[in-house]
């Protein structure tokens, strides 16, 4: 569990630079930019990037819808990031990551990254898309 905790703070480290430097997650990881203090990216990491990057544009109106008058591209960076990156989980990693470890995973990351009222606002936003999905929308097969 914690090497999944891991590579999913690694992820997110990429997925963050992946905006900053407007390159993709698949060229940070190929050229090796990515931050080396947590060590080479795990492949659940690699998974994740390339999953979130995959599926980035359903991911994102997914996000917008359950969010109710947020737009994505406005939320904060790191916000949006675990956003994704939860919600990435949620829809395509449901045979091994739980709803719940989805979101709690996101929440502790939100604590630690984000700003006081990140973790609210994550918390809510993946607690609607639960919903919907439990009510048996947006899950798709896994094939990345």
């Amino acid at each position: 569990m914690l090497e999944r905790r891991r590579a999913r703070h690694q992820a997110l480290h990429i997925l963050y630079q992946r905006e900053l430097t407007e390159q993709s997650a698949v060229r940070i990881l190929a050229d090796g930019t990515f931050s080396v203090e947590d060590g080479e990216p795990a492949e659940y990491c690699r998974e994740a990037v390339v999953g979130v990057e995959a599926h980035l544009e359903r991911i994102d109106s997914i996000i917008e819808d359950i969010s109710q008058n947020w737009v994505v591209s406005r939320m904060p960076i790191v916000d949006r990031n675990i956003l994704r990156l939860a919600a990435w989980e949620m829809l395509y990693r449901d045979e091994d990551v739980p709803d719940s470890v989805a979101i709690n995973e996101a929440v502790e990351m939100a604590k630690v990254y984000g700003t006081d009222d990140s973790s609210k606002f994550i918390n809510g936003i993946l607690g609607r898309l639960a919903d919907v999905v439990a009510a048996g929308g947006l899950k798709e097969s896994t094939d990345e």
